[in-house]
């Protein structure tokens, strides 16, 4: 870039060299023995890695997947000597409102692919065109295109810093945002460093703790919460094995993940089936295994596994800083104590936020509950998340 503050048009195209390197790494896979037990019991099963490496060798169609992507206008810029690119699809109403949506792990811009039409257009997707936002959707530091991770690190407070810079530098004086699991950290610190510019702040994919805390006592819980606080403590008894590695060794790990695609898939599918709606037997009946394969193609083919594993990293190393400098200081500083704009959750079925925990003081505004869905709203059921961004943000454009 010429000018570092430049913002520049960028379009999607893999080599095809990468392309085909990934196929015959494919073909070329050293399968592990299938086990006694080849259930999601120990991760993901042998049988069903197989077949789905398979269809991604031979059956998923990444030049198509890389042209519904470049449908969506794309940008780079740098903001603190970081490299960020950004889907920006701005509507055709005249009284839209912009709106910022930050990804989590293992996500990326992908994870909303299936929302940005209904929220630019909602006049061509059954919904009123008073609720339009212009949408911003910026790969995190270490995620996709927003490669390499700059000599800053990783760290919420400096990415939501980059969103402000950001959303100044597209013109948006007043904007709204939305994240989901770290990006609801990015979201949430926004109102903090952007004092008077963000209207409110909607956020998803949070967990009822943070997880190097204990297990969450049931006592005092209503049924509903119980569940969530259950499955939550299930979670740090055989859940965060993926964390602990990536929050103290992510190096190790990042050699497996940069040579092995079927690692990379592995290590990102198994999340799909964790966490996505329990209804759902097979990550692929609750998301789109094409768009499935797109996130973990993208992955891959950005050095992803390695740059995001440093990323939570550095973020879980703030975090914990965050959490040191917070003991001891009150409900006043607890995580859903936010002061400023207001701020709306949405819990999708299979996560684990408990207002009661999370929102102590009683701060928070807006707090909806859904029986669908799980992790990754934006792609499992993409109608709710839509619905509910319309509905908190109205009264406050």
């Amino acid at each position: 870039m010429t000018n570092s503050s430049e913002i520049q048009p960028f379009r999607i195209n893999i080599a095809q060299s990468e392309i085909d390197d990934l196929h015959t790494r494919l073909a070329a896979t050293r399968w592990p023995a299938t086990p006694r037990v080849d259930d999601w019991s120990r991760g993901v099963p042998v049988g069903y890695l197989k077949g789905l490496a398979e269809y991604w060798a031979n059956g998923f169609d990444w030049r198509a997947a890389e042209a519904v992507l470049n449908a969506i206008p794309q940008f780079v810029t740098e903001i603190s000597g970081q490299r960020i690119h950004f889907f920006h699809q701005r509507s055709a109403e005249p009284d839209a409102t912009p709106l910022i949506l930050t990804h989590g792990w293992p996500g990326s811009p992908v994870e909303f692919q299936r929302v940005i039409g209904p929220l630019t257009d909602p006049r061509s997707h059954g919904g009123d065109p008073a609720d339009a936002f212009h949408v911003v959707v910026p790969s995190l530091p270490g995620y996709g295109f927003s490669n390499p991770i700059g000599e800053g690190g990783f760290n919420l407070f400096g990415v939501a810093q980059m969103w402000a810079e950001l959303m100044g530098r597209l013109g948006y004086d007043r904007y709204a945002a939305h994240g989901t699991d770290v990006g609801s950290g990015v979201a949430g610190m926004l109102p903090m460093v952007d004092p008077g510019h963000v209207i409110g702040t909607h956020l998803a994919g949070m967990g009822a703790g943070a997880p190097f805390e204990g297990p969450i006592p049931l006592e005092g819980l209503n049924s509903a919460d119980q569940a969530r606080a259950e499955r939550f403590n299930g979670l740090l008894d055989e859940g965060f094995g993926y964390l602990v590695q990536q929050m103290t060794r992510p190096q190790t790990l990042a050699y497996g993940l940069n040579d092995s695609p079927v690692g990379q898939l592995a290590w990102i599918t198994e999340k799909f089936a964790e966490w996505t709606d329990p209804a759902n037997k097979l990550p692929e009946e609750a998301v789109d295994r094409d768009q499935l394969l797109t996130n973990v193609s993208l992955y891959w083919f950005t050095g992803s596994g390695a740059s995001s594993a440093h990323a939570v990293y550095d973020g879980m190393a703030a975090w914990k800083a965050i959490v040191a400098m917070q003991s001891g200081g009150g409900e006043d500083q607890a995580w859903g104590a936010v002061a400023g704009p207001p701020t709306g959750v949405a819990v999708f079925g299979n996560e684990t936020a408990i207002r009661s925990l999370t929102d102590p003081a009683g701060q928070i505004e807006h707090w909806t509950e859904y029986e669908r869905g799980g992790h990754f709203a934006a792609m499992e059921v993409p109608d709710l998340l839509t619905d509910d961004l319309r509905t908190f943000f109205r009264p406050l454009r």
